[in-house]
């Protein structure tokens, strides 16, 4: 039995109020065949937290069926021992927590994530955690980068890689070997689709990604890609009722819409754009799909302003549009993802401020303020 420090969240009333996370103390089971204990060393906040605690979508913990969960799917760990049937863990190995393993459906590809919606599990939230082999890539050994950006890239990054292997390859797959083209590759959301741009950036396509905070849109540019200022361009979340009651507020869409399409075909050089990586969601749809040039690609991991999406069939088939979509990613994409962040220096920039875990309830409230970067972390055991 090993004892563990840990912040919960509880299930709440109903009535729709944040939840808080409260500090308690834990006790672990042994380990059972092919599980791992292990101490959290470093954590990223991740977006999937804060819908946790404002119970958006859904009240998390009452979707398990638990009375309290301990959240935290992106982070960095320490192996502290292993129990019978592990194959190359080892104590004292640091390794990536992989998040995205949860509940795997028979291909590999998850469906529900660890540390979040899949019952039963626990996040890196704690200072021990008691995990499946199958949740944990060991790091490679003597790594060049920081394990803060190994912490930050667990989630996101191997995200990001899933989907854009996916949406690269349907791409290609409408040319021939030697004619595939440039690819204008756009994107709106936060860090991963900072860290999609970014690969698709390594992958030779012209990168373009919209942001309206000026924090943000320097940070962009840290990355190489071309930031555009999305405030010029007024809402483009459509409203498709208030359209229809509301001429004032349609023409100012339009006349957004339009400047924003006009900036597309002066960045594209009127190509419009091969591939959008929209992980927002259904508001931004129709600016997003006017956009797109033929032979395109609209790919998503993330329905963050939006479940419900529309379009018109006989328009994406005429112009041989694609849209795809993923959740998380296998666990052989998710060690392809660390092996080509260490040869090529694929990971994030983390926020310069690391909190302590005493000051978690602060990260919260500071997230929740907007006032982090977009690869807020904090540390546990160090």
């Amino acid at each position: 039995m090993s004892k563990a420090d840990a912040w919960f969240l509880y299930a709440g009333d109903g009535a729709g109020v944040r939840g808080h996370l409260v500090r308690e103390t834990i006790e672990l089971p042994a380990l059972r065949e092919g599980e791992v204990l292990a101490e959290p060393l470093f954590g990223c906040w991740e977006a999937n937290m804060a819908h946790a605690l404002e119970r958006v979508p859904v009240d998390v913990c009452r979707l398990r069926g638990e009375e309290k969960i301990i959240l935290g799917n992106s982070g960095v760990i320490r192996i502290l021992e292993v129990g019978p049937g592990v194959d190359g863990l080892q104590p004292g190995q640091n390794a990536l927590l992989y998040g995205t393993y949860g509940i795997m459906d028979r291909h590999g590809y998850p469906q529900k994530i660890l540390g979040f919606d899949a019952p039963g599990t626990m996040g890196c939230l704690a200072t021990r955690v008691k995990l499946n082999q199958q949740q944990v890539i060991a790091l490679p050994e003597g790594t060049r980068f920081s394990l803060p950006q190994w912490a930050a890239f667990a989630v996101r990054y191997v995200s990001a890689w899933s989907n854009w292997r996916l949406a690269w390859g349907t791409f290609c797959l409408q040319y021939e070997d030697t004619s595939v083209p440039v690819a204008n590759v756009w994107g709106w959301g936060g860090g991963t689709t900072l860290a999609e741009l970014d690969l698709a950036r390594r992958f030779g396509c012209r990168t373009v990604m919209l942001s309206g905070t000026d924090a943000h849109l320097r940070e962009i540019q840290r990355y190489g890609i071309t930031a555009v200022d999305r405030r010029p361009f007024g809402s483009l979340e459509y409203d498709v009722t208030r359209a229809e009651r509301d001429p004032a507020y349609l023409a100012r869409y339009r006349a957004g819409e339009q400047r924003f399409l006009d900036t597309v075909a002066r960045l594209t050089e009127g190509d419009g754009v091969q591939i959008f990586v929209d992980h927002i969601g259904g508001p931004l749809q129709r600016a997003t799909i006017k956009s797109l040039g033929r032979e395109s690609v609209l790919a998503t991991a993330g329905w963050k302003a939006g479940k419900r999406l529309w379009y018109l069939r006989p328009s994406a088939c005429i112009a041989r549009q694609q849209f795809i979509h993923t959740h998380g990613a296998s666990r052989p994409e998710g060690i392809a993802a660390v092996a080509y962040a260490e040869a090529n220096g694929w990971l994030p920039h983390v926020d310069e401020r690391i909190y302590a875990f005493d000051e978690i309830p602060e990260l919260v409230e500071t997230y929740f303020a907007n006032e982090t970067g977009m690869f807020p972390c904090f540390s546990v055991a160090v």
